[in-house]
């Protein structure tokens, strides 16, 4: 087929929390049949090489001429400011050029799940604005949750329990409303709140495991009666679950 007439295609695709064996063969044939992936570059990773592009060089070695980095800023937590949006554009107008340019099939990948809040629905809608008859599509990945409750060994639920995630950055209220009404809640963006958080945690008689890095050669997995830290990196999960004293209790 003529690539001028092929639709451009725009696929977003979860690479796990850092361990490069937990990005799925689904994501690997993404990578090898993309023209162009986009990774994104914050802040902190600065001129060397962000954590999903480290995932994808680790998993795909051979995909490191296709990689573009694009500009994401992470110094803004809540709502959209110039940074922010700055960061959109640029990441879809990476992408815009690159269809441009000839490339059928443009990947951007991302830490964790592309639907798990990601910047690549943002992504997305941008390059839409721009190429309305882009197909655009997900690879889904594993979650921060997932890899810490396996690595901890704490089943997110079971039988009749609910989980609940929820942002540290929508406000400590957020947090107590999940914990008040979710057997099992997951907290994510909290380093910066770390011991308000916990001390939210505590107070009400619970307790769950800190994550930080994990799936990373460096993870620390400690219960969270033991942390000492008022803070913690940006890739930390806070998990709690409920107290299970008899096996099957909950079905």
């Amino acid at each position: 087929m003529d690539t001028a007439a092929r639709i451009p295609a725009l696929v977003g695709v979860g690479v796990g929390p850092g361990d490069p064996e937990l990005v799925t063969r689904k994501a690997v044939a993404a990578f090898d049949r993309a023209d162009v992936i986009l990774v994104p570059s914050t802040e902190a990773s600065g001129d060397d090489a962000g954590r999903a592009e480290q995932v994808v060089l680790a998993a795909c070695p051979e995909a490191a001429g296709k990689l573009r980095r694009v500009p994401f800023s992470m110094a803004q937590r809540t709502g959209v400011g110039a940074k922010r949006r700055q960061s959109w554009e640029a990441s879809a107008q990476a992408a815009v050029d690159a269809f441009q340019a000839g490339a059928a099939t443009v990947a951007f990948a991302t830490v964790g799940d592309p639907s798990v809040y990601s910047t690549f629905s943002y992504l997305a809608a941008q390059v839409q604005a721009v190429v309305p008859d882009v197909d655009v599509s997900v690879v889904p990945g594993i979650t921060a949750m997932q890899a810490l409750a396996a690595a901890s060994l704490t089943p997110l639920v079971e039988g009749r329990e609910s989980l609940t995630l929820v942002p540290v950055t929508a406000g400590l209220a957020a947090v107590g409303a999940a914990l008040e009404h979710a057997d099992t809640v997951v907290a994510y963006k909290g380093g910066r709140q770390l011991a308000d958080l916990l001390a939210l945690v505590h107070d009400r008689g619970l307790d769950g495991v800190l994550g930080v890095n994990v799936g990373l050669p460096g993870q620390t997995i400690t219960p969270l009666s033991e942390v000492e830290a008022a803070s913690a990196p940006y890739f930390s999960t806070v998990l709690v679950a409920p107290r299970r004293n008899t096996t099957g209790g909950a079905l």
